[in-house]
């Protein structure tokens, strides 16, 4: 059972972990029963703030609850984790498979190349036919995050783009079999809206507006596609924005506050601070 407001979900980096990302690189690669076998094969309700995850179970059994969906996984599976979708996982003992976590920079920035929602949209996918092709893929991957050779974070990043392609391609044949989905399109366009406008603080009526639906239904829309509502999927595209500022520019934390379009830094501040824990200043000083 997920916890209520009351009793809240934590927040973790990987699983069982609230520091700091454990690795410098923007993906982090291991298998299931690494870290599971430490939970005694139960990884309990959790989300995570700043990373989607790639959970693909290769064989064994696994019950995996993402949000309010309870899947029984008794053959090879996939399933995709967007950020701040609380999700847990309960495996069998034989379990075999891998975790593959994207920091979230690298997750949008993948996203918007692909042009592809799959990243941002919790599904689980069998894979059937092509687990020869998954396994030698993820398989390559681990291989790869393990070793220190040269062109290592280009081999990796070619290699999620070949697994996040074919995803995408799954994805959307498993679109269009069941028909067009009005929901669905209106998400995909208030993402492009978003990424445009973001910087303008926009109220959701705005959006909703300009999609010829209430901000309700967008609300609503949001929640069961993204994971996140409207407002939540607006104000982590502002803390995304900040971050990236924050740690691969030399703007002052005004300059930051200015270029999102915060007309006062305290109040840039104080938002940055309940989306991460941190002052701009102290994340900066963190990274």
């Amino acid at each position: 059972m997920l916890k209520t407001a009351e009793n809240p979900v934590p927040v973790f980096k990987l699983y069982g972990e609230t520091g700091a990302w454990p690795t410098p690189d923007l993906f982090h690669c291991e298998s299931i029963p690494e870290r599971s076998r430490l939970h005694h094969w139960e990884i309990k309700p959790h989300r995570h703030s700043d990373l989607v995850q790639l959970l693909y179970v290769q064989s064994g059994q696994a019950q995996l609850q993402v949000e309010d969906v309870l899947t029984q996984v008794v053959s090879s599976s996939l399933q995709v984790v967007p950020a701040l979708c609380v999700h847990g996982f309960r495996f069998s003992d034989d379990v075999q498979g891998y975790i593959l976590s994207l920091a979230q920079p690298l997750a949008e920035q993948l996203a918007a190349t692909l042009d592809s929602q799959v990243l941002r949209t919790p599904a689980c996918f069998a894979i059937g036919s092509e687990g020869r092709y998954l396994d030698a893929l993820f398989e390559s991957i681990a291989a790869e995050y393990d070793q220190q050779q040269s062109g290592r974070d280009l081999m990796l990043q070619s290699l999620i783009s070949v697994l996040l392609v074919s995803l995408s391609r799954r994805a959307r044949a498993q679109s269009s079999a069941q028909g067009p989905d009005r929901g669905r399109e209106h998400v995909d366009a208030f993402t492009r809206l978003l990424e445009a406008h973001y910087r303008q603080h926009l109220p959701i009526e705005h959006y909703a507006s300009a999609l010829s639906i209430s901000a309700a239904h967008l609300n609503a829309l949001c929640r069961r596609l993204a994971g996140q509502s409207a407002l939540q999927m607006i104000n982590q595209r502002l803390l995304l924005e900040a971050k990236r500022c924050l740690v691969y520019s030399a703007m002052t934390v005004n300059q930051v506050s200015d270029s999102l379009g915060f007309s006062d830094p305290a109040y840039f501040s104080r938002f940055f601070k309940r989306g991460t824990g941190l002052s701009p200043k102290g994340f900066r000083i963190q990274r």
